[in-house]
C-alpha cells in the first residue's frame, strides 16, 4: 500500500469519490472556495456523503449516478440533476440508461418533471456535442406499436407513410432478441419509401408466450398470418439467422405472400452434431435461466474484435437477451434447432439474396454457399469483417447490399 494512502482519512476517501463522479474541476472550486463560515460543512458532507454513502460497496456508481438523477428530478432540485447529470454524462454512463430513467420518472415524478428533465438533459447533450440524431415522430417515420388480432398475438412495429410506393419490407429478427434489433434498418428504409414491419417471434419480446416446445412450421405459420393480416403482401423478407429460417419456409410453404427474399447469417439445415449443441443450451437455460448461456450467446453473436471496440453495442444485446423469457427461448430453441429447409430449397422461385459473415461460427459461410446453391438464381454477399449479427457489426455494409438489391428488383 502507498504509503500516502495508509494516511488517508475519512475525507481523503470522500474526495477520492467526489472526484470519480463529480470531475476534478467541479471539486476542486468547491473546496478551494470554502470559507470559515461553510468549510465545515464542506467536511461534513465530503466525509459522510462522498465517503460514507457513495462509499459503500452495495451499489456501483453508475447506479448510484441514476438514483441521484431519478431523486433529484423528483424533488425539483434542478441545479444538482444538471450537475449530476453533465457528470453522469461525461463518465460514461450509457445515454440509454439515463433516458431510461427520466421515462421512469415520467410516472413517479410526473410529466412536468420529465420534460424538464430531458430539456435539461438535452441542453448537456448539446453542449458536449452528443447530441443522439434526429427521431422525427412525422408519418413516413413515427413507429406504430400493434399486436396481431390472431392467435398467439404477436408484437409488431410499423413506419414509413401510408401513401408510400415501396415494396412492403418485412425484418424478422433472431433467436433471443427482439424487433429493435432492426430499428436503424427500419428508419432507413421507411425512408426510402418502404413500408416497413418488424415483429417479435412468439416466445419473445412483447409477443405471447404459448407453452412449447415449438416448430419450425409453427414459426413459419406465425409469420404467414402476420403478412396476412397488414394486408401489403406479397413482402421483401429480411430474415437474420432465426428469421432467416422462417422466410425460407414462407417461400416453399406460402410463396405467394413471398416477392423477394433476403437471408443473413442463417441456414436451411444444421449437422447431426448440432442436436447436442442445442440440448446442451435447453438444458442450461431450464436450470440457470438466460443468465447461464449469455456470454457464450454474445461470443458467437458477435466477433472478438467487435466486442472489444463496441462494448456498448454488445451490452445492449446482452440485456435483450438477459431479459428474454426463459421458456419462450428454450420452446423456440426446439424449432431452431430442428431447422430442415435444405432440400426443398430448389422450390424457391422468389430473387434470392443471401448474406454471410466470414467470422460466423454460428452460421459458417458454407451453410450460406448451400443455401445459394440450392435457391435458383440467388446471390451470395460474404462480409469479410463480420460474425453473426452482421447487420450490427457491418450495419453500413448490410444497409448498402440490401439497398442494391431492392434498386435490382426495381421495388
Amino acid at each position: 500500500m502507498n504509503p500516502t494512502d495508509e494516511r488517508q482519512d475519512d475525507f481523503d476517501r470522500g474526495v477520492k469519490n467526489r472526484r470519480a463522479v463529480l470531475g476534478d474541476a467541479w471539486v476542486d472550486k468547491s473546496l478551494n472556495n470554502a470559507t470559515e463560515f461553510n468549510a465545515e460543512f464542506q467536511h461534513l458532507i465530503t466525509r459522510y456523503a462522498w465517503h460514507d454513502i457513495w462509499g459503500r460497496p452495495g451499489l456501483d456508481h453508475p447506479t448510484r449516478r441514476l438514483l441521484v438523477l431519478g431523486m433529484t428530478m423528483g424533488l425539483a432540485r434542478w441545479e444538482e440533476f444538471e450537475l449530476h447529470c453533465r457528470a453522469a454524462i461525461r463518465g460514461g454512463v450509457p445515454l440509454g440508461l439515463i433516458k431510461e430513467t427520466l421515462m421512469q420518472g415520467a410516472i413517479y415524478c410526473g410529466v412536468p418533471a420529465a420534460n424538464t428533465a430531458f430539456k435539461i438533459t438535452m441542453d448537456i447533450l448539446r453542449a458536449e456535442g452528443l447530441l443522439p440524431p434526429p427521431a422525427p415522430l412525422s408519418a413516413n417515420a413515427r413507429v406504430a406499436v400493434h399486436h396481431t388480432f390472431s392467435q398467439p398475438q404477436l408484437a409488431l412495429a410499423v413506419q414509413g407513410a401510408a401513401d408510400a410506393q415501396g415494396a412492403p419490407i418485412v425484418l424478422s429478427h433472431a433467436l433471443g432478441l427482439d424487433l429493435h434489433m432492426w430499428d436503424d434498418l427500419a428508419a432507413h428504409l421507411a425512408a426510402q419509401g418502404h413500408p416497413v414491419l418488424r415483429y417479435d417471434h412468439r416466445g419473445h419480446g412483447g409477443s405471447a408466450v404459448p407453452p412449447g416446445p415449438y416448430t419450425m412450421d409453427q414459426l413459419v405459420d406465425d409469420a404467414a398470418r402476420l403478412i396476412r393480416e397488414w394486408g401489403r403482401g406479397p413482402v421483401v423478407w429480411v430474415g437474420l439467422s432465426m428469421g432467416g429460417m422462417v422466410g425460407q419456409g414462407l417461400a416453399v410453404r406460402h410463396p405467394e405472400l413471398i416477392r423477394a427474399l433476403v437471408l443473413a447469417n442463417t441456414t436451411s439445415q444444421y449437422p447431426p452434431a448440432a442436436a447436442a449443441v442445442f440440448a446442451q443450451r435447453v438444458e442450461k437455460v431450464e436450470q440457470g435461466g438466460m443468465a447461464a448461456i449469455v456470454d457464450s450467446v454474445m461470443e458467437r453473436y458477435f466477433s472478438a474484435d467487435f466486442r472489444a471496440s463496441r462494448p456498448d453495442a454488445v451490452d445492449a444485446a446482452r440485456a435483450k437477451v438477459l431479459r428474454s423469457d426463459p421458456a419462450g427461448y428454450v420452446a423456440t430453441c426446439h424449432a431452431v434447432g430442428r431447422v430442415d429447409w435444405l432440400e426443398r430449397l430448389s422450390e424457391v422461385r422468389c430473387p434470392t439474396l443471401v448474406i454471410a459473415g466470414a467470422l460466423d461460427v454460428g452460421a459458417p459461410v458454407a451453410m450460406s454457399q448451400a443455401m445459394a446453391e440450392r435457391i435458383p438464381g440467388a446471390e451470395l454477399v460474404v462480409f469479410d469483417q463480420a460474425s453473426h449479427l452482421s447487420v450490427a457489426e457491418q450495419p453500413a455494409a448490410f444497409t448498402a447490399t440490401l439497398d442494391g438489391f431492392l434498386k435490382r428488383l426495381a421495388v
